[in-house]
C-alpha cells in the first residue's frame, strides 16, 4: 500500500532530525567493532585499522589479551576503545563449546559478577575504565524458562551502551535504546554484501555498527576481510558518514535524546 503525503512528509522530517543528529554536515553514522581479544585483530587487524586512519572499539576477553599484552597495549595507546565482554563469554548451552558456562545456568549475581570482574581486569591490566559492553553471543538473557531474566537494566546502569549482535539493521539515532545497540555481523561479508544495509543506514540518517572476530583475507564465517574494511571505509569517506568507536557515537545519541527529550517537556 502507497503511503500517504503526510506519512512520507513526517518521514522525511525525522531523517533531517536524525542527520542533525551528526556532527559537522555527516549525514549518518558507522562504528567498526570486535569481539574477543582474538590474537589476529593485534597482529593483522591494528595495522589495517591504523593504515586506514579509523577508530575501532574492541570488545575483549582476559584469555585473549594475556596471549597478546604488548598488542593490546598497543591497541590501546593508539586511542582504540576497550569495552567490556564479560569475563568468561557465557552463552548458550545450545553451543557444546558453551555448556560448561552456559548463560542459562548463570543467575542475575551470576552476570554481574562476570561483568564486574571484566571491568576490574581490563583497569587492572590495560588501564581502561569500559563505558560500553557487548553481550556475549548477542544473548542479553540468564536463565531458562518461567525463571529467564533480562540483564539489560544492569547493562544499561553500568555502561554508555550495550551493543547486541546479528542484527538486521542500524539504530535510528532518535529512537535506538543505547542499552540495546543492533549490531550486525561483518565476518565473512564483502562489501558488496553490506552495501544494501549501508544505503539504508544514509537513507535513515541512521547508525550502523559492524561486528567482527578474526580480522583477515580467508573471508569465512568468523573473519572479517580487510579488504570489505577498506571499501567500506572509502564508502563512507565519499558519503560524508562519520566513522568513530561505539562509545563515542553513543555518547553523541544519547545527548541527542536528552536534548529532545527536554525540549518536549519544556
Amino acid at each position: 500500500m502507497r503511503s500517504s503525503r503526510a506519512e512520507r512528509l513526517a518521514r522525511t522530517l525525522d531523517v533531517e532530525a536524525a542527520q542533525r543528529t551528526w556532527p559537522d554536515g555527516f549525514r549518518a553514522a558507522l562504528s567498526f567493532s570486535f569481539d574477543d581479544a582474538r590474537r589476529s585483530q593485534v597482529d593483522l587487524g591494528l595495522p589495517v585499522i591504523d593504515q586506514l586512519g579509523i577508530p575501532a572499539t574492541f570488545f575483549v576477553l582476559p584469555d585473549g589479551v594475556n596471549q597478546a599484552a604488548r598488542g593490546w597495549r598497543d591497541v590501546v595507546a593508539a586511542g582504540h576503545e576497550i569495552g567490556n565482554h564479560t569475563l568468561l563469554h557465557p552463552c548458550s548451552a545450545n553451543f557444546s563449546w558453551s555448556r560448561h558456562h552456559a548463560i542459562e545456568d548463570l543467575t542475575l549475581d551470576g552476570i554481574a559478577s562476570e561483568i564486574t570482574n571484566a571491568n576490574g581486569w581490563i583497569r587492572e591490566h590495560l588501564g581502561v575504565e569500559p563505558r560500553v559492553f557487548a553481550y556475549p553471543c548477542g544473548h542479553t538473557f540468564v536463565g531458562r524458562g518461567r525463571d529467564t531474566q533480562s540483564f539489560v537494566p544492569m547493562v544499561a546502569e553500568r555502561f554508555l551502551a550495550g551493543r547486541l549482535f546479528n542484527d538486521v539493521g542500524a539504530n535510528a539515532p532518535l529512537h535506538a535504546d543505547l542499552a540495546q545497540v543492533m549490531g550486525m555481523n561483518s565476518d565473512g561479508h564483502t562489501f558488496d554484501d553490506l552495501r544494501p544495509s549501508l544505503d539504508v543506514t544514509l537513507e535513515e540518517g541512521a547508525w550502523l555498527v559492524l561486528g567482527g572476530h578474526e580480522i583477515g583475507h580467508r573471508g569465512d564465517a568468523e573473519t572479517t576481510m580487510p579488504a570489505t574494511m577498506a571499501a567500506v571505509v572509502e564508502w563512507c569517506r565519499s558519503h560524508d558518514v562519520w566513522i568513530d568507536t561505539v562509545g563515542n557515537i553513543a555518547a553523541r545519541v544519547n545527548a541527542e535524546q536528552q536534548s529532545v527529550q527536554a525540549s518536549r517537556l519544556a
